[in-house]
């Protein structure tokens, strides 16, 4: 079926194409210097000292936890508390539970699908050594009031920022609150490089861990002088096998990094389109007396535009997605849901702080629709219109 309002439309043009082509006609596929540019260009964007590159935004998470337990001062330890919100995408956690931290779940805020702040800081323990900040649906936290309740306490704090490209808070990039933030190039996101990932810290140390273990936990992609083994051997055929972390392969090809060179540059443009195209649906849909929609902080880079139903309403969500589907337009649920109801967490060491009620409201009455990096002022009009046209029919007006 077409959709008039898809989730998501290509960001490629012939730049991306001429890209690949570049590196087809260089021989040179697997991870090289496209990658390495890549890397810097994103960095630079961001304004953050170092730029890791992987395979995925999941590899993003999967080495960004993983690091922490090789650093030489104040490592994470299995059986160590994380806390995590109740709603966000199923590789947010996975990492955290492989390297066998306990997950703490606290719920989010009905309004900007983020942190409920109150439970977040009452859930703190002795036990709590790390919070998992994720950026929602393009929206940044609110980095103030997370540093207020972490300050003096020996808790840090990392972020996936996988929605939240080229989002702003107090002008600073979402992704480079925490000591590490990752960020994902699927299709559907911001930017696209077939897959891609990306890690960023203003930590050498962490930096050097990263680089070891994007790449099977080998000293052949760290300095010569770095934090992992301290000096390198200059015998190349030495170090080509020298295993020092238990690391992995998530290297990203080469032409994701071609291709990732293309799309940072058109990136400051594309988050421009996505916010003037929130201004409209925040104008249409503000006070809607049915649906609920996402409260901005700072400046989201509106990854979607999300709904969750009122519970003064009488509006049946799984009605209204079938009446937009079959008008053409995509609805997905907002993320996952509480992932807190998932089967999957009977392999989990976990807690719930308190309830989780907003999460169970976003699972039950919420979804989302796409955004695009291009106008969308007709489609977010029409929108409009087919929301009022059900909901009216709903009440029998």
């Amino acid at each position: 079926m077409s959709h008039f309002f898809p989730l998501a439309t290509s960001s490629w043009d012939n730049k991306e194409i001429e890209a690949i082509q570049k590196v087809i006609q260089s021989g040179q596929f697997s991870m090289g210097p496209q990658v390495a540019e890549c890397e810097k260009q994103f960095s630079q964007f961001l304004k953050s000292k170092y730029c890791v590159m992987v395979s995925s935004g999941s590899a993003a998470n999967l080495i960004m936890v993983a690091s922490l337990f090789y650093r030489k001062n104040n490592p994470l330890k299995r059986g160590d508390e994380v806390i995590v919100p109740a709603v966000s995408w199923s590789t947010t956690y996975y990492p955290l539970y492989q390297y066998g931290l306990k997950l703490k779940f606290v719920d989010v805020d009905l309004e900007t699908l983020n942190y409920d702040l109150a439970a977040l800081a009452n859930a703190i323990s002795p036990n709590t050594r790390l919070i998992m900040t994720v950026n929602l649906l393009g929206n940044p936290n609110d980095f103030d009031k997370l540093n207020a309740i972490v300050q003096g306490k020996n808790i840090e704090m990392i972020e996936d920022n996988c929605e939240s490209m080229g989002a702003l808070y107090n002008t600073k990039q979402a992704g480079t609150f925490g000591i590490m933030g990752t960020f994902s190039c699927f299709f559907s996101h911001h930017i696209s490089t077939m897959e891609g990932g990306f890690i960023t810290t203003d930590d050498e140390e962490l930096y050097h861990i990263l680089l070891c273990l994007r790449a099977h936990g080998w000293t052949r992609n760290l300095p010569k002088e770095n934090h992992v083994t301290g000096t390198k051997s200059d015998n190349a055929f030495e170090e080509s096998f020298k295993f020092v972390l238990p690391g992995y392969n998530v290297r990203p090809l080469e032409m994701s990094g071609a291709i990732g060179i293309e799309q940072i540059r058109k990136l400051p443009n594309f988050v421009l389109e996505r916010r003037k195209n929130a201004e409209i649906f925040v104008e249409l849909f503000k006070n809607d007396e049915h649906l609920i929609i996402q409260k901005e902080i700072g400046e989201s880079s509106w990854f979607g535009f999300s709904f969750v139903v009122r519970e003064t309403s009488n509006v049946d969500r799984l009605k209204l997605i079938e009446f937009l589907i079959q008008s053409g337009v995509e609805c997905r649920p907002i993320v996952t849901g509480n992932f807190a109801k998932n089967e999957v967490l009977k392999w989990f060491d976990y807690e719930i702080h308190g309830s989780l009620k907003n999460a169970d409201r976003v699972d039950q009455h919420g979804f989302f629709v796409g955004n695009h990096q291009v106008p969308m002022a007709d489609q977010i009009k029409k929108l409009r219109l087919l929301v009022s046209q059900y909901c009216t029919g709903v009440n029998g007006l």
